[in-house]
């Protein structure tokens, strides 16, 4: 029997991934994710990826069973993860000062949206102002707590003592002051829990406590009995501020010493001590502030609740192609070929053998799998080595280190005695 002339109508695999392409052909193909398309440079780095792949998997010597579309998908990929990584590292650079601030709107790419007030900002390639912003949050609060203020406003009433009347009604006496709109409309309090702060009275001034009836100009006594004058013609000339020392002294010795009243409240009421009389003051004032829902904003500050609160609501999107640098880019190469080595490999697995006359050949497709996965995760490895190297946080450290090498250095140069 005669052996019969074969005429295939091909010499070379249905796939093969060609020598070379151009940035045309990258444009005209449909990749996963729309990022980076409409950028030449990208387009031109993702043609060229297709020879480097073609020269490192072999494809002078063996067909290599890929599409051009796959390796620019590879790039592609490769570039979104260098993005990804590098956000995380300015993500943990600068969250402590970015609570708070504005964030964006992302399409399903990660890009903040078009005619949002971010879309051209590019956060992610900023070096922000170092502020303590977190700190100084945390620290307004305990402002709030502690009397004085903070992001919390913070409200006072009065009310008029009667002889023998020791118990007050708060809530009485602040829902009266609110509803006269003394407190802004609309009203704050409502029927909100408040604080009180601080209760106090008002004193006589200890110019005339002290001084008495001359005022006391530039003059001082002895401190410890009626004042300073004997009478109208001994005085000594002293400092201004020893008298404003002195006064200070006796507004204390006021306020701690010589006053017996106090207060205590339970619930919402006041009982003052001893019972009010004659001789105790006949108005007392009360600091409060009303307790404000969290995720409330407050006029007062100047970042919303609404703002960035954790990683996620960063304002990052993907890293614009031209930013990234000459390292950025070889890895980014390294990256897709070992992607491409891996979906070869995957490609590969599906025919573990080809039966040839006589012999049979044996594919190479769980090798290149495990070879590509082992190469990402290096590089992933090796990039986040680099980075956690670059924090603000190291870099400084690495600051304090030179400069102390470099005051090592100068304590070991003679010092010249100049002689004239």
């Amino acid at each position: 029997m005669a052996v019969p002339t074969l005429s295939p109508r091909s010499q070379v695999s249905a796939i093969a991934l060609p020598s070379g392409t151009i940035p045309s052909d990258v444009a005209t193909t449909v990749l996963p994710f729309a990022v980076y398309t409409s950028d030449r440079y990208f387009l031109s780095g993702a043609a060229d990826q297709v020879a480097y792949t073609y020269r490192k998997l072999g494809g002078d010597v063996l067909d290599i069973e890929l599409t051009k579309g796959q390796v620019f998908s590879a790039y592609q990929e490769a570039v979104l993860e260098y993005s990804y990584i590098l956000n995380i590292h300015q993500a943990k650079n600068t969250m402590g000062d970015l609570l708070g601030e504005q964030t964006g709107s992302f399409n399903e790419d990660g890009q903040i949206q078009a005619g949002h007030d971010l879309a051209n900002a590019k956060v992610n390639l900023k070096y922000p102002k170092f502020q303590f912003d977190y700190a100084r949050r945390v620290g307004y609060g305990i402002a709030t707590e502690a009397g004085f203020g903070g992001e919390t406003n913070v409200y006072s009433a009065s009310f008029n003592v009667q002889n023998g009347n020791q118990d007050y009604n708060l809530q009485t006496i602040v829902s009266a002051s609110a509803a006269s709109g003394a407190f802004g409309t609309p009203n704050p309090v409502g029927n909100q829990r408040i604080n009180i702060t601080r209760v106090f009275y008002k004193t006589p001034q200890a110019m005339w406590r002290f001084y008495g009836y001359y005022g006391g100009l530039n003059t001082v006594g002895d401190l410890s009995s009626y004042g300073q004058y004997s009478d109208d013609s001994t005085f000594q000339l002293v400092p201004t501020w020893q008298n404003k020392a002195q006064a200070m002294a006796f507004e204390d010795a006021i306020y701690t010493r010589n006053s017996q009243w106090s207060y205590e409240i339970k619930n919402n009421r006041i009982r003052l001590y001893p019972d009010p009389n004659e001789v105790m003051p006949r108005q007392y004032w009360l600091e409060f502030f009303v307790d404000t829902v969290p995720w409330e904003d407050s006029a007062k500050g100047k970042t919303g609740v609404d703002g960035i609160n954790n990683m996620n609501a960063l304002p990052f999107d993907n890293v614009p192609y031209q930013h990234i640098n000459a390292i950025g880019k070889q890895w980014i190469r390294r990256f897709a070929l070992a992607v491409c080595k891996e979906m070869l490999g995957n490609i590969r697995s599906k025919f573990t053998t080809i039966p040839i006359p006589g012999e049979s050949v044996t594919l190479d497709g769980p090798a290149l799998i495990t070879q590509g996965q082992t190469e990402q995760e290096k590089l992933r490895e090796e990039l986040k080595t680099v980075l956690s190297e670059l924090t603000y946080s190291k870099i400084a450290e690495e600051d304090v280190a030179l400069l102390a090498a470099v005051n090592t250095v100068q304590e070991k140069i003679p010092m010249l005695i100049y002689t004239g």
